[in-house]
């Protein structure tokens, strides 16, 4: 993993105070994550829409240790007798494999076309544009095989076409391998993300939701061609060759979607700044994988053939961030609601309202505070809702006093 660097002395032993070798501490690691997706079970893909869920929720300890141990959450709830609806139709997903083939047919022609158009239109255009094969044996085979692509298609010049490239993103100490729609390079060196989507664009825009969803997406593949470029720029043979700096990873993406109501391709260039920038500032906020799962009991185990009661428990000891976004973006929701609810936890109305709330985590708290039960007076939460409390039982008041009964005066906001 390449959260581990260096090597230990040949021969070399830790004794009881020393830091084992980072080989033994990742294997170590592999060993005990193992252990929590269950011997038998093998583990899942994390991919670029996972990350960019998780790093919308970078606080979700949870989620951070389900996703670096590759544990089927879809199965897990289901398991814990909360499934979710989380996830594609088979229907949207055929529907999106058949749209794709049609983008990439004829070596990617119309893809490439449509690549010049919105992102490199000063170009030459892409004509005989080449597609290497990025066939390999394994994930490690297949990262490896598309870093020598895109290092060769670099110092050829032309247009490439990468066609399901596979890259490797170090995630809280858990390699992550991910598989964008495309990869293009252009005659100028630099690297394109391409995105293809299967819902509509309506006279040239498309639903601004969608497009947020697949920018926060393509940031994460954003942010791993970054990792390659940077290790193909630091090659002491390419210093030595031209002297040219590392590869520049493009920040507008190119998204494809069906135009308007037919199956034809069109392309927009979305500007991805925003989005990487908070990715990368998300995912380095995730605690280390490592952390979480030293810190979890021995014998937990979220194998999906355990029973729900050692299920439960097993969650439960992995603490959780819930908030009503992630009913969109994670599969335990239905699971983390119903123990939100239980807890009285007031994340569960939203992160706008629990920022402002500071100090008060649940709903009792929040009510003790507005009757004067509990709280600093001086606490700006405390004083809002005490002010609210006392608004309400003069409207209530109010509601209640006969329609000719003098009306009290309202106190003006301190």
């Amino acid at each position: 993993m390449s959260e581990f660097h260096g090597s230990a002395s040949r021969g070399s032993t830790p004794g009881p105070n020393r830091t084992p070798p980072p080989a033994t501490r990742a294997k170590a690691l592999r060993h005990r994550l193992a252990e929590l997706r269950g011997p038998e079970v093998p583990a899942k893909a994390l991919d670029a829409r996972a990350l960019a869920a998780l790093a919308a929720n970078p606080g979700c300890a949870r989620r951070a240790i389900l996703d670096g141990a590759g544990v089927d959450k879809a199965r897990l709830a289901s398991a814990l007798g909360a499934p979710s609806a989380f996830g594609q139709s088979q229907f949207a997903l055929t529907r999106g494999n058949a749209f794709e083939a049609k983008v990439k047919a004829d070596g990617g022609a119309e893809l490439l076309r449509l690549a010049h158009a919105r992102l490199d239109p000063g170009a030459e255009p892409p004509e005989g544009a080449a597609v290497p094969d990025l066939t390999a044996q394994g994930p490690e085979g297949r990262t490896a095989r598309t870093a020598l692509a895109l290092r060769e298609a670099t110092r050829a010049g032309g247009w490439t076409l990468l066609d399901h490239p596979m890259l490797a993103l170090d995630v809280a100490g858990s390699l992550a391998f991910l598989e964008p729609d495309a990869v293009v390079v252009h005659p100028d060196g630099s690297w394109s993300v391409v995105e293809i989507k299967s819902f509509p664009m309506l006279d040239g825009s498309a639903d601004p939701a969608k497009v947020g969803a697949a920018a926060r997406q393509a940031a994460v593949y954003v942010l791993a061609l970054e990792e390659v470029a940077g290790r193909l720029g630091a090659r002491p043979e390419r210093r030595a060759d031209d002297g040219a700096p590392a590869p520049r990873v493009r920040h507008r993406v190119l998204l494809v979607c069906p135009k308007d109501f037919s199956n034809l391709p069109a392309g927009s260039a979305v500007d991805i700044r925003k989005q990487r920038a908070v990715t990368a500032r998300q995912l380095a906020r995730l605690t280390r994988i490592e952390e979480i799962a030293r810190a979890l009991p021995e014998g937990k185990c979220f194998a999906p053939d355990r029973s729900a009661e050692e299920l439960t428990a097993a969650v439960a000891a992995v603490p959780a961030t819930y908030a009503p976004e992630c009913l969109s973006a994670c599969e335990l929701a239905f699971h983390c609601r119903e123990r939100s609810r239980e807890e009285g936890a007031v994340t569960r109305l939203g992160r706008p309202l629990r920022a402002e709330l500071g100090g008060l985590t649940t709903v009792e708290d929040v009510l003790a505070a507005a009757r004067g039960e509990s709280g600093d007076p001086d606490d700006p939460a405390v004083a809002a809702l005490r002010r609210a409390a006392a608004l309400r039982a003069e409207a209530l008041a109010s509601a209640r006093m006969p329609a000719d009964a003098p009306h009290p005066e309202v106190a003006p906001c301190p």
